[in-house]
């Protein structure tokens, strides 16, 4: 267990190569407990990359990259399934098994932790469905508990994928554009609801983010990514127009503090 003032993540000169590609080259980057992080840039900035260096699943090039006191490196099978455990990933496209209801889609998120023989016959102890009810709860489906999870709405289908996060009771969350399918509201009621139960966890949130508007309003720091580094790392109150061309150099994210009236505009025309 990694002390309490020590970062729970610690990225240092990272490189990850993909062929003659660089996709992330990072000096250093560290994220401490109980921040809500949100990582902005263009499609192909290395954002992705980044969380999947995170968990573990992609091996750098070069460079360290410390999870929870563990350096992935320099780690065996079973350490590295050990850590894996207590991180969360959630994904743009929910990746629930659509045949099963929200209780077996929830009661995934503990097959880290159950014997794996009896986890192939759907047998979970009482505590396991115990902490999966109690996740299910915390997202508000307690009414859809044993609905499959095809028949559910996509803002429905993301709250199965953050109690099934929750169930797994992991210390870092990590999600990938997670309301990159869902309409405005629905996208910020999932997000409030996000940052709501890391918080409630005391879990370290990283998130890819398409929309900047959206890191200024639910994350406590930004992280801006171009061609796989970092040209911004700050509070969401700096991260201006000016910081925003920056990071998407020729691209057109999503104003700050627009309407849909500006949208479709060159950046120097927002705000004229």
């Amino acid at each position: 267990m990694a002390e309490r003032n020590a970062p729970v993540i610690l990225v240092e000169h990272l490189r990850v190569n993909y062929g003659r590609r660089v996709a992330l080259c990072i000096d250093q980057l560290r994220f401490d407990r109980g921040e809500c992080v949100g990582i902005i840039g263009p499609s192909g900035a290395g954002k992705t990359t980044l969380l999947r260096a995170i968990k573990g699943y992609v091996r750098p090039s070069r460079g360290k990259i410390e999870v929870l006191g563990l350096n992935w490196s320099m780690c065996d099978r079973l350490a590295r399934r050990r850590v894996q455990r207590r991180i969360g990933l959630i994904f743009q496209q929910f990746h629930l098994v659509p045949r099963m209801t929200v209780l077996q889609n929830v009661l995934c998120g503990r097959l880290g932790s159950t014997h794996r023989l009896k986890s192939l016959f759907g047998r979970f102890s009482a505590e396991d469905k115990q902490i999966a009810w109690r996740a299910i709860c915390e997202v508000g489906l307690q009414e859809q508990v044993h609905q499959r999870a095809d028949t559910l709405s996509g803002g429905q289908q993301q709250r199965v994928a953050i109690a099934r996060v929750v169930a797994q009771q992991p210390e870092v969350i990590l999600a990938d554009e997670p309301v990159s399918n869902l309409d405005p509201v629905l996208g910020a009621e999932v997000l409030t609801l996000l940052v709501e139960v890391t918080k409630h966890h005391d879990a370290t949130l990283i998130l890819n983010l398409h929309q900047p508007a959206l890191a200024k309003r639910f994350v406590n720091r930004v992280v801006g990514l171009r061609d796989g580094r970092i040209v911004f790392d700050d509070l969401p109150s700096r991260l201006t127009d000016d910081q925003l061309q920056e990071v998407y150099l020729g691209y057109e994210p999503t104003p700050l503090y627009r309407g849909d009236s500006s949208a479709g505009k060159p950046l120097a025309m927002v705000g004229a």
